[in-house]
């Protein structure tokens, strides 16, 4: 049996994939182990933005040797992050379904700015407790996160599609490190990164840090050559470019301190990062020890508490920004949240069910966020700011699902792709539409008496409406009626029983 205070991060990047497993002791977390292994999945997408079968075997097979050692953890336990290339690779779902059952766990795809922003919590986590105004820069494989924050707290999140093994790829195609080239990779690179400049004036950070990736290849090659400890500089950066033009090619590369798999992209990460020191100004720019992974673990442990969780923060705050009518909100997830526990009391999952639950809640608070567009097809709208915004704490996969829950609260089902093909997607569906019409009326239903039964023998639902409520609620039961008969289009059915 695995100890309750283990947890472990795995971070799928575009060069590497990486697993931290930390022990839980006195509210912090100890690293207990560390495993990096080069899958370079970055440059296994076709033309089409489809991830080639080699790409895929060689990340299938470090998940493969991820799996063993944290055989037994718990899903509560585990986080698993993929990012840029997998938001960008179109047969992502083919590859994620096979990686999920090789690796054991649940595999999250996250949005740039969700990738900055865990970013910087691993960051601010494993530094001293300070004020300063920090500057966080991530140049990974196909992207750069870019996080301006204050002590634990990320403000300005942006991620650019500008990375070490993308700029390798597209700048020095057959391996050839020339000054032109580099030239041209670099204003290339400002150009992407020039979007956000106004974003991070230099007045607006008191140091900079550079996180995991190319910062961390070049501090370790500076080092190992001499340069002393602390801060990357415009002079190191100048140096090392020289050495690179020297050696012309990769392998002919001998450089203390920069690794076999680091030297066929360390080109284009060098030129991204030359690019972001020209660009934002900065002088000196320190090694961080914290990054994506070390984020991944404080936030699992965060989310643990739905009061600290940011998801929660951020539809309190999705709601308010769109206008939604607060207390009907509340109304409804209550309504939802009772409706769903008889539905799953039968159930054997209670963590699983628990956070089912939660996004169940959160489904319920913004399923108006629409009405502000359009008042007949406000679920449509819905659905769509959902599934297009970038929601601090939340996958893709996340806002995916409640864009379905608030799309499919109201209206007929077909419009649902495949809604069930995921058991548990039924019943908070089903809870979240019976509870919108329990509440049509904008007040606190009356559910005494009311009985919402999973019948697994008949693959469907029972419905129990105490007796009076054809008298006392007519316009509810009408609805109920309209409801039940929407359902029998369906594989599941529900059924309506008075008394």
């Amino acid at each position: 049996m695995q100890n309750k205070n283990l947890f472990a991060a795995i971070d799928l990047g575009s060069n590497s994939y990486r697993l931290e497993i930390g022990r839980l002791e006195g509210g912090h977390l100890r690293r207990l182990e560390y495993l990096k292994e080069t899958v370079r999945q970055g440059n296994g997408l076709d033309a089409e933005r489809n991830l080639t079968d080699e790409a895929m075997e060689r990340g299938l097979a470090c998940l493969a040797r991820f799996a063993e050692r944290i055989a037994g953890f718990r899903p509560s336990q585990v986080r698993a992050v993929a990012t840029q290339t997998l938001r960008e690779a179109r047969n992502r779902d083919f590859f994620l379904a096979r990686a999920r059952k090789t690796l054991g766990f649940p595999i999250e795809v996250i949005a740039g700015r969700e990738e900055a922003r865990l970013i910087y919590l691993g960051v601010a986590h494993l530094l001293p407790d300070s004020q300063e105004r920090r500057l966080v820069v991530d140049i990974g494989g196909r992207s750069t996160e870019l996080i301006l924050g204050q002590g634990h707290r990320p403000q300005t999140l942006e991620s650019c599609r500008v990375g070490s093994v993308a700029w390798s790829l597209k700048y020095f195609p057959d391996g050839q490190w020339t000054a032109p080239a580099f030239k041209v990779a670099e204003v290339a690179a400002k150009a992407v990164l020039d979007e956000a400049l106004s974003l991070y004036p230099r007045s607006g950070w008191d140091r900079a840090y550079g996180s995991s990736g190319t910062v961390g290849a070049v501090a370790d090659a500076l080092q190992a050559n001499g340069w002393p400890a602390g801060p990357i500089t415009q002079g190191a950066l100048d140096w090392l470019l020289e050495k690179l033009l020297i050696a012309q090619r990769p392998e002919h590369l001998h450089l203390a301190g920069i690794k076999e798999d680091r030297r066929p992209v360390i080109g284009g990460g060098l030129a991204v990062l030359r690019a972001v020191f020209e660009l934002l100004q900065i002088e000196e720019m320190h090694p961080a020890q914290g990054a994506l992974r070390h984020g991944a673990l404080c936030d699992l442990l965060e989310r643990e508490n739905p009061q600290s969780d940011v998801r929660t923060q951020m539809i309190d705050w999705l709601a308010h920004h769109f206008g939604c009518d607060k207390a009907q909100g509340e109304r409804v997830a209550s309504t939802a949240r009772a409706l769903f526990d008889m539905l799953a009391s039968s159930e054997s999952d209670p963590p699983e069910l628990a956070r089912a639950q939660r996004k169940l809640q959160w489904a319920a608070q913004v399923h108006e966020i629409g009405m502000l567009i359009s008042h007949s097809d406000y679920h449509k709208h819905g659905a769509y700011i959902l599934e297009n915004t970038d929601l601090q704490g939340f996958t893709l996969d996340e806002l995916n699902r409640l864009g379905k829950l608030v799309l499919g609260h109201r209206g007929k089902l077909r419009k649902i792709e495949n809604p069930t093909d995921d058991p548990v997607f039924v019943l908070q569906l089903l809870a979240l539409r019976l509870a919108v019409l329990l509440c049509h009326a904008r007040r606190d239903p009356d559910l005494q008496g009311v009985q919402l039964l999973h019948d697994h023998a008949q693959a469907g639902f029972v419905l129990t409406l105490p007796t009076h409520w054809t008298s006392q609620y007519p316009q509810s039961t009408h609805l109920l009626h309209e409801e039940c008969i929407a359902w029998q289009k369906a594989p599941w059915r529900v059924n309506l029983r008075l008394g």
